[in-house]
């Protein structure tokens, strides 16, 4: 395997075909595994039915012989629809250690030595690394999770248990501190593979309970303010940039962008929303439900750190806003489907490794070349 085998304009654009063509085989081949062994499981279950109703084969070894038959049968395909995968496997395992050290900063691990040599780019790329995906069949096997810039809809870090089957060890403590520390990995990671003033992201953390999680993004001058505390802080900040996503509507529907006030931040807003539904109130909520529709068409992207539980009291009124987010775990848990055959893949985030300060040493380069661009 050679990495960058795949169509494409640019070396980046064929690493993202290449990835997702891995995706994809592992997602058919295992596929083919599976109904292979299913319909390997239901033939044996119709040759032992055969031989239980016939009441003559009930009795002596003409029964024991034919049930031994149809199991060596069904061992017999089970073990040749596993060589297969296994072909399948390893021919995809040899292509992924060529493909993962390749890969530019955008779809690199934190722990990849790409980061090492990290500058920061002139050009926005195609797409970012969310985390990895794996199948029971082969877990060592990971697949890079890539979702393509700029991003469509809002990200909703899942700080709850709820439908979590994954790590019962982690505590609610626990949990909610690693979501936080998942969304500022993926803001980070937003930060560092844009040019300068391409992005500014804001934070919402009305109790405080992310501040920890936070500092490496205030400590380098990441965020375009202190994270906004209590009711008053959720209330300005959501108001400004709902204020935004009205403005360039309108400018865009009229078709004069050069008409924007010059106040207005005209960079892509991500803003990082914490411990929902705390500090909001009902204008609050709808604002949030604004941003979450209307905003990622005019640049203004949504991260929600929060479980679904807390806000229980609002009801089926926010199911909308849960759905329109693309939901992921702190943990490893399988809850997202490829578009493929529906298999359901087991996510674990992109974090940096534990003690490494990679990620501040890069948000440190972002913070000089801002300050540099005069930004």
């Amino acid at each position: 395997p050679v990495a960058g085998d795949a169509s494409g304009w640019s070396m980046d654009e064929r690493l993202y075909n290449q990835v997702w063509g891995m995706f994809e085989d592992l997602a058919r081949s295992v596929a083919a595994y599976r109904s292979a062994v299913d319909f390997a499981d239901s033939r044996m279950d119709q040759e032992l039915d055969r031989v239980l109703g016939d009441p003559r084969s009930r009795i002596g070894s003409g029964g024991d012989s034919a049930r031994a038959e149809a199991r060596a049968k069904h061992e017999r395909l089970v073990e040749q629809a596993r060589a297969a995968l296994d072909r399948d496997l390893a021919q995809l395992a040899a292509e992924a250690e060529v493909v993962e050290p390749a890969l530019p900063p955008a779809f690199a691990r934190w722990d990849s030595p790409v980061w090492h040599g990290y500058r920061v780019p002139m050009e926005v790329p195609m797409a970012l690394r969310l985390g990895d995906l794996h199948l029971p069949e082969r877990p060592e096997l990971r697949i890079p999770m890539l979702m393509r810039l700029p991003l469509e809809r809002g990200l909703w870090v899942d700080s709850g248990r709820s439908g979590l089957g994954a790590d019962a060890a982690v505590d609610s403590t626990g949990l909610r501190r690693l979501a936080m520390e998942a969304a500022v990995a993926v803001a980070a990671r937003l930060l560092a593979i844009q040019p300068v003033g391409e992005i500014s992201v804001h934070a919402v953390d009305p109790a405080g309970s992310g501040a920890a999680a936070l500092a490496p993004l205030l400590d380098s001058g990441a965020l375009a303010g202190p994270p906004a505390a209590g009711a008053g802080g959720v209330a300005t900040t959501l108001a400004a940039l709902t204020r935004r996503v009205d403005l360039v509507q309108m400018a865009v529907r009229g078709g004069a962008p050069d008409a924007l006030p010059p106040d207005l931040d005209t960079a892509g807003q991500l803003l990082i929303v914490n411990d929902f539904p705390h500090g909001f109130d009902d204008r609050a909520v709808t604002q949030l439900r604004y941003l979450a529709d209307e905003g990622p068409a005019v640049g203004v992207h949504l991260m929600m750190v929060a479980d679904r539980e807390d806000a229980s009291a609002y009801g089926p009124v926010l199911d909308p806003l849960w759905r329109s987010l693309l939901r992921v775990t702190p943990v490893a848990d399988d809850h997202l489907a490829d578009p493929w055959v529906g298999h359901a893949w087991t996510y674990e985030p992109m974090l940096p490794p534990a003690g490494s300060q990679v990620l501040r040493q890069v948000l440190g380069r972002v913070a000089e070349a801002r300050r540099a661009y005069g930004h």
